[in-house]
């Protein structure tokens, strides 16, 4: 009994939260499902017995055929589905990653000098963001895909730069309460600089809220990427995404529903498997259930 007291009073805040998100089975099995789709986007076009922009005339919307090798048909060219799933589940992710990269680099440092320094320059800081805010989100987005052109590297810049508001307002908020502690005091006192202790100990004390964050705003990022390719504003042919996918299908809906079907189901299914991922994230973390 000693010693198994003594062992959980040994571990450590992150040793304690990985200890507890493997008691939630549902974020372990959100997790295995998105590290399995991810891996089988990566590898899986390669083994794919047809590449993902081949035109097979001969095989235009048919329905799953193994004998063929189509293991989820083809769609209304005769493109394999089920390698070009693999493909917009790669873009997706891709898209997700990259803008929500963006957002936490400009939240994060946005939010801790606000938070830290205070005064006028935080009270500047975040009128700026309350005037971002009142903008429409997705009508900025749009603009700017319609101004700039259909670009993938911009579709990156332009979700992560309406993104970070939310960041900017979280990490405000944790500097705000950690920069009277008593280690931001000492390292006062030892005579470091404002920059240093921003850099050294505001925002390493912040990672807690930030991974809760990323795990939420990465499935947030996916369903706008989604709809802007739903739109016709995102990644252009031959390349692929899921709302390419889900558009394309919804055009064949009555004659070819598979083409609706999978691609919805994969995107429904990395949905949900970051949001519980996300959900058992913020529990582990969470000091009230220690």
């Amino acid at each position: 009994m000693t010693a198994a007291v003594e062992q959980v009073a040994g571990r450590s805040l992150w040793q304690d939260a990985q200890h507890r998100l493997r008691r939630n089975r549902a974020a372990v099995i959100a997790l295995m499902l998105i590290i399995g789709i991810t891996a089988l986007s990566i590898v899986g076009p390669w083994a794919a017995p047809h590449p993902y922009d081949t035109l097979n005339y001969d095989f235009i919307a048919i329905a799953p055929n193994l004998a063929h090798g189509f293991f989820l048909g083809t769609d209304a060219v005769g493109r394999d589905l089920f390698v070009r799933i693999l493909y917009g589940v790669r873009i997706s992710l891709m898209v997700a990653l990259a803008a929500t990269t963006v957002s936490l680099t400009i939240g994060i440092v946005y939010g801790a000098v606000a938070g830290y320094v205070g005064g006028r320059l935080d009270e500047a800081m975040m009128r700026v963001v309350d005037v971002l805010y009142s903008l429409p989100f997705m009508f900025f987005v749009i603009i700017l895909m319609v101004v700039f052109g259909r670009n993938i590297i911009l579709m990156f810049l332009a979700l992560g730069a309406v993104e970070w508001l939310t960041m900017a307002r979280i990490v405000r908020g944790q500097a705000m309460s950690l920069k009277n502690r008593e280690f931001i005091e000492a390292a006062i006192a030892a005579g470091a600089r404002t920059p240093t202790i921003i850099r050294r100990h505001i925002i390493p004390n912040l990672l807690g809220p930030v991974v809760v964050y990323v795990t939420l705003t990465i499935p947030q990022v996916i369903l706008v990427e989604s709809f802007l390719s739903f739109l016709g504003l995102g990644v252009q042919e031959p390349l692929t995404s899921l709302g390419v996918l889900i558009s394309e299908g919804a055009d064949e809906m009555e004659t070819a529903p598979w083409m609706l079907i999978f691609p919805a189901a994969t995107l429904a299914v990395l949905l949900f498997s970051f949001n519980f991922l996300g959900d058992g994230v913020r529990d582990a973390l969470d000091p009230k259930d220690r």
